[in-house]
């Protein structure tokens, strides 16, 4: 599949609902691996989003980015401070903009103590707010910056604040973790419009499909992105087929979340499965 020639930065500033989807580097395979992934994903993405060792230890970010932009992908480098100190964080950025890659994601990322590593040392010499504002303040980058938004952290107040540094720093778009529960997210979206965050930087949400009943239960059990809940578990148990059900919530939850306004794209967590990506588009009529 030959994707599309895609401008971010054009899409951002176009009105229009913006898609973007996750793609995990391969552990092995070398570039046949990533070119396999590509050819999974979405032709009409409006950029894909590099994982940067979410859970557990894979291939480079940078080299995974670098080899989809040589296919003409629109990428998005998720960049984490719990790896790198300044100095590497700002040469990959830097990097990153040298191969073809417009526009970083600033990331704390989870704590390897999460999954990822457990017995590795944490980096932490920046956080995320300070990164994003490193990577808009690089000489001859031009890049773009994005940062992670969490609808369900409380208290509210604490939530915007902590909003209001990003945009300030610098963020073009901001990315949510995903949204299970629509009616549990409307009112952090009221809280955005009402503080006029929305017309301040993109907000682009994420969704999630579970590929399995064991998935969810982990997910609703650790709460890793935000409350799951029970209904949604035993839904995907009852089902003759969890992954289908699952792009079908997703699906479902998307749909809704394009009519909520100042919601300004669709993010879709692939989590290691890209072809799910345009299963949801199709089934959500995103595109």
């Amino acid at each position: 599949m030959t994707p599309m020639k895609t401008d971010l930065r054009q899409a951002l500033s176009s009105g229009r609902l913006i898609l973007t989807a996750e793609c995990v580097p391969p552990r092995s395979g070398g570039a046949e691996a990533v070119g396999k992934l590509s050819s999974m994903l979405p032709a009409n993405l409006d950029a894909v989003v590099v994982a940067d060792n979410p859970d557990e230890i894979h291939g480079s970010a940078l080299a995974c980015g670098a080899l989809l932009a040589r296919e003409g992908r629109e990428v998005v480098l998720s960049l984490s401070t719990r790896d790198r100190n300044r100095i590497a964080l700002e040469s990959d950025a830097l990097g990153a903009a040298a191969l073809g890659i417009g526009a970083i994601l600033c990331l704390s990322g989870n704590h390897q103590s999460l999954g990822v590593c457990p017995q590795a040392a944490s980096a932490n010499d920046i956080d995320s707010i300070q990164l994003t504002q490193a990577v808009k303040r690089l000489e001859g980058a031009e890049l773009l910056a994005g940062a992670v938004a969490h609808p369900y952290q409380r208290p509210l107040e604490l939530n915007l604040l902590r909003l209001r540094k990003k945009i300030a720093a610098g963020a073009d778009f901001l990315l949510t973790e995903p949204v299970f529960d629509v009616a549990a997210f409307t009112p952090w979206m009221e809280a955005v419009r009402a503080a006029g965050l929305h017309e301040r930087t993109a907000i682009i949400v994420s969704v999630f499909p579970f590929a399995s009943v064991e998935q969810a239960e982990s997910l609703r059990q650790r709460q890793t992105y935000g409350p799951v809940d029970e209904a949604v578990v035993t839904q995907l148990s009852k089902s003759s087929d969890a992954g289908k059900e699952g792009i079908a919530m997703a699906a479902r939850i998307a749909g809704q979340l394009k009519a909520v306004p100042g919601v300004r794209g669709i993010h879709i967590l692939c989590g290691g499965s890209e072809a799910v990506a345009g299963d949801v588009i199709a089934a959500a009529a995103l595109a």
